[in-house]
C-alpha cells in the first residue's frame, strides 16, 4: 500500500529580508562582542536569539515574551536555514528571552555596542551625517510607581497623566530618522537638562563636530545652545514664549506693520512633487553673551529668524474665533438667574466670576467689560405696629463686547514664531531652516513606530524595570532595521529615478518613489514555505516570488537566493 504523503506548511513572509537586512548591519555579531555570556550558556548565542526575537517584533508587531516559541516552532524550516540545523524551539523559551533583556540592561555594554553600531552603519551604508534630531517621549505602563526607579508620575505626552511613566530620549540621523543615541530615564524627569548628555553621547558616536542639531524649544535654553556652540557645533530650535514675550515680537513685527521690514515668501518641496508656500519671515542678528564659572563672559553670534506659517496661522485665528464665541456665550449665560445657581451680590463676585471666563477662554484683554452698579432705594411699608422700614437695594448689571482693536492686534500676532541658529546664512538660510524644522515629523514618526506599530512598545507588559529597559533597547535596534531598509530603497529608487507600483492594496497602479519600511515588508506577506513528507524524505517548495517582490530585493541588495534557497531540497527528516 503506498504511503500517503505528510503536507505541512510555514509562513515564511518576510522573514528573509529582515534576517538578511539584520545580518547586513552586523547586528549579532555585536551582541555577542559586546555583551558576553555567562559560562552556563548553551544553545544558539545571544545575539542569534535576540535577533531571532526581535524577527518575530517586527514582522508581528508584537513584543510578549510569550508568543516567540510558539511563531519560530512554526517557522523553524525557515529559521534554519539562517540559522542552521541545531537550532531549537526550546532556543526561545520565555527565560531565554528575559536574559537577553537582562544583558541589555547593562549601561556600560549597551553604551560601546550602541557606539560601535552606529559608526559601523555609517560607513557601510556611506551616510555623511549633517543632521541631528533630538526629542523624547514617554511610555505609560499599568505596573505603578516605583519611588526609586524607572516608572514615576511625569507630564505625560501619552495624555494619560493617570499612569506611572518612563522617559525616552531618542537622537536620531537626519533625514534618515535612524537612532544614534537611546536614553530610558525616570518619568518625572524634565526635558530641558537632557540634551547636553544626548548631545555627548551623540558626539561619542560620530566622532566629529560641526553638525547641526535641531530640537524643540524646550533645546533653547541658553546653556544648551552655549554649550553647543562651544563645542564647535550648530543649533536651530524655536523659542518658547518667555523667551521671545509677547512685547519682544510686538517690537520686532513693527517694522513688518510699518512695511519698513520686508519678508521673504518660503516655499516646501512636498515628496509628490508639488510645490507650495508654505511661511514668510525675515531675520535679525543678535550677540548672545553669557557668564560661566568665574563671571567669565562667552559671546557668540546668533540669528533670530521670525516667521509665519501660513498654515498655522489659519489654524489660530479659527481658533481664536471659537474661543470669542464661548467667552461671550459664557458671559451671556453669567446673566440669566437659573434655579441652583450661586446668585452673585457683589461687584467683586461678578468681577471674579468675568475674570475666570476670560482666562478660561484664553480672551483676557480681548473684551471691554463694564459692570454696571445701580443703587435704588425702597420702602417696606409698614404692618400693624411695625413702621415702615427704607432700605437700599443693590442691582448689577454685566454689559460686555468684543474689542476689535485687540483683536486686531491679537490677530496680526498670529502664526508668527521666533527660531534661533548659530549656523551661518550661506549654510542656513532662512527657508533652509524653516524646511529643516518642519521635518521635525521624522522624529514623531520614530516615536510613532517604537510605541506603535510595528515596534509596539506600548502598551508595555513587562513589570521589572531592568527588562523594561532592555526591551526599549532591542526595540530601538528595531528602529534602525527599519530606517536602514527604507533608506536603501528610496535611495536608489531616487538614483534610478524610478518608482514602485503594486505597492498599495486596492490601488496596484498607484506609484511611489518614497515607500515605507512596513508597506516594503507588507509586500511580502503570504509567501509559504511547503513541506511533502514522503518515504522519509522531505521536499520543500517555497512560493515564487512576484516581479514586485524580485525588485524590491534588488533595490535592497539582497539575492533572490535567500527565499529560492528555501525551496528546491530534499533531506531526511528528523
Amino acid at each position: 500500500m503506498a504511503t500517503e504523503p505528510t503536507i505541512t506548511s510555514e509562513r515564511v513572509d518576510d522573514i528573509p529580508v529582515l534576517l538578511t537586512q539584520i545580518e547586513h548591519m552586523g547586528i549579532q555579531r555585536l551582541i555577542d562582542k559586546h555583551f558576553p555570556t555567562h559560562g552556563n550558556w548553551q544553545g544558539q548565542s545571544l545575539g542569534q536569539v535576540g535577533v531571532i526575537w526581535l524577527t518575530h517584533i517586527l514582522s508581528q508587531a508584537d513584543h510578549r515574551l510569550n508568543h516567540v516559541q510558539a511563531w519560530a516552532g512554526k517557522r523553524l524550516e525557515t529559521l534554519k536555514a539562517f540559522f542552521g540545523d541545531s537550532l531549537r524551539s526550546l532556543d526561545l523559551t520565555d527565560d531565554r528571552l528575559e536574559a537577553v533583556l537582562r544583558y541589555l540592561d547593562r549601561d556600560t555594554n549597551w553604551y560601546s555596542f550602541e557606539k560601535e553600531l552606529g559608526g559601523s552603519l555609517l560607513q557601510v551604508y556611506d551616510i555623511q551625517p549633517e543632521g541631528i534630531r533630538l526629542d523624547s517621549t514617554t511610555a505609560s505602563s499599568h505596573c505603578g510607581v516605583n519611588p526609586e526607579g524607572l516608572f514615576q508620575w511625569g507630564h505625560s505626552k501619552d495624555h494619560r497623566p493617570d499612569l506611572a511613566q518612563v522617559k525616552i530620549m531618542l537622537s536620531t540621523l537626519d533625514p534618515l530618522g535612524m537612532p544614534i543615541a537611546t536614553e530610558i530615564l525616570s518619568g518625572e524627569k524634565a526635558d530641558d537638562p537632557l540634551y547636553i548628555p544626548a548631545i555627548q553621547r551623540v558626539r561619542s558616536t560620530l566622532q566629529q563636530s560641526g553638525l547641526l542639531y535641531i530640537g524643540d524649544c524646550k533645546m533653547a535654553s541658553i546653556a544648551t545652545r552655549n554649550y553647543i556652540a562651544r563645542s564647535g557645533d550648530f543649533y536651530l530650535c524655536p523659542l518658547n514664549a518667555k523667551q521671545a514675550s509677547r512685547e519682544e515680537l510686538i517690537e520686532y513685527l513693527q517694522p513688518v506693520w510699518d512695511e519698513k521690514q520686508e519678508l521673504t515668501t518660503i516655499d516646501y518641496d512636498y515628496a509628490d512633487g508639488k510645490n507650495k508656500d508654505i511661511a514668510e519671515g525675515f531675520e535679525q542678528k543678535f550677540t548672545r553673551t553669557i557668564k560661566v564659572d568665574d563671571d567669565k563672559e562667552i559671546s557668540w553670534d546668533e540669528r533670530q529668524l521670525v516667521v509665519r506659517s501660513f498654515a498655522i496661522t489659519q489654524k489660530e485665528l479659527q481658533n481664536l474665533q471659537q474661543r470669542l464665541e464661548k467667552t461671550s456665550h459664557a458671559l451671556e449665560q453669567l446673566k440669566i438667574p437659573r434655579r441652583g445657581k450661586k446668585k452673585l451680590i457683589s461687584p467683586d463676585e461678578w468681577k471674579s466670576a468675568v475674570e475666570k471666563i476670560l482666562k478660561r477662554y484664553r480672551t483676557t484683554g480681548l473684551f471691554q467689560i463694564d459692570i454696571q452698579i445701580q443703587r435704588i432705594q425702597k420702602v417696606k411699608r409698614r404692618y400693624l405696629q411695625r413702621p415702615p422700614q427704607y432700605f437700599e437695594e443693590i442691582d448689577i448689571n454685566l454689559d460686555f463686547k468684543i474689542d476689535e482693536d485687540a483683536v486686531t492686534q491679537e490677530t496680526k500676532l498670529l502664526g508668527w514664531r521666533v527660531y534661533v541658529t548659530n549656523q551661518i546664512n550661506t549654510k542656513l538660510d532662512l527657508k533652509q531652516a524653516v524646511c529643516a524644522y518642519r521635518d521635525e515629523y521624522l522624529t514623531e514618526r520614530g516615536f510613532a513606530r517604537l510605541k506603535g506599530f510595528p515596534l509596539s512598545l506600548t502598551p508595555i507588559y513587562l513589570q521589572r524595570e531592568d527588562h523594561v529597559t532592555g526591551l526599549i533597547r532591542l526595540l530601538s535596534i528595531g528602529l534602525h532595521v527599519l530606517t536602514l531598509l527604507e533608506f536603501q530603497v528610496r535611495r536608489n529608487l531616487n538614483q534610478n529615478s524610478e518608482k514602485l507600483a503594486g505597492l498599495y492594496v486596492g490601488n496596484p497602479k498607484r506609484k511611489t518613489a518614497r515607500p515605507t519600511a512596513e508597506i516594503i515588508l507588507a509586500a511580502f506577506k503570504e509567501i509559504t514555505l511547503l513541506l511533502i513528507e514522503v518515504k522519509n524524505e522531505v521536499y520543500a517548495h517555497v512560493t515564487a516570488l512576484s516581479p514586485l517582490q524580485e525588485r524590491i530585493l534588488v533595490l535592497l541588495g539582497f539575492s533572490t537566493t535567500i527565499y529560492t534557497k528555501l525551496g528546491g531540497q530534499s533531506f531526511t527528516p528528523e
